[in-house]
């Protein structure tokens, strides 16, 4: 009578194993590392895009974009443009976000940012109606205060919702100096004096923590601006 083996796995065949899942585990890990920096760079893009095409167009017009009323950007753009402002030099963003829609229609119609935009009326028109980030969240270029940190009213470009905490760290390291309440990166508070109603504001105020960005809550909804 014949007592059969038991047959198992050698230390040589599971430290293969053990090796191939290593380099699985850093490809994946390598990979997504090199996502989130894709991410940062093409949010760090658009803003420099978005700061060219809005002083490029005062260079030609002598008119800020969104503020310059609807009718007489229409003759001096040569388009029917939909959305305009009171002409007092600044974008303000009021209940209707006119002026704000007015941006992107005024700047795409006029050549100096791809797409087409209509203008907007409101929050849920202008949503549909305004360039998005890389994480699908409208961005917004409007005058504020509502930052960290000292706050005077500056011209800011809101980077957009669904941003996560962890890569707003990474692109605030990358354009200025990684510290949410300084510099010229700055992190949007939802308790702000807007009460945390515009497309812009970050969905938790666990995004910071102290002066640093809380990357222990890794919330998945942190924006911040960048003011010119």
């Amino acid at each position: 009578m014949k007592i059969s083996k038991q047959k198992g796995f050698t230390l040589v065949e599971i430290a293969i194993v053990l090796v191939i899942i290593g380099l699985l585990l850093g490809g994946i890990l390598k990979g997504q590392e090199l996502i989130n920096s894709a991410r940062v760079r093409n949010l760090a893009d658009q803003n420099s895009g978005v700061q060219a095409a809005y002083y490029g167009f005062i260079d030609r017009y002598r008119q800020v974009p969104g503020d310059w009323s609807a009718s007489a950007a229409t003759t001096a753009i040569g388009q029917t443009i939909n959305s305009g402002g009171d002409g007092d030099g600044r974008i303000d963003v009021t209940d209707s976000f006119v002026e704000s829609g007015g941006v992107w229609e005024q700047l795409s119609k006029a050549g100096f940012i791809s797409g087409n935009y209509v203008g907007s009326s409101d929050e849920a028109t202008y949503r549909a109606n305004a360039p998005v980030n890389a994480f699908n969240g409208a961005v917004l270029l409007k005058r504020t205060t509502d930052y960290a940190g000292t706050a005077p009213e500056r011209l800011a470009f809101m980077f957009g919702e669904q941003i996560p905490v962890s890569i707003m760290r990474e692109l605030d390291v990358k354009l200025d100096d990684g510290v949410p309440t300084t510099g010229v990166l700055r992190f949007v508070d939802p308790a702000g004096s807007d009460g945390g109603n515009e497309v812009y504001d970050s969905a938790s105020a666990t995004c910071v923590n102290g002066g640093d960005w809380d990357i222990a809550a890794n919330s998945q909804d942190c924006t911040g601006v960048f003011l010119y």
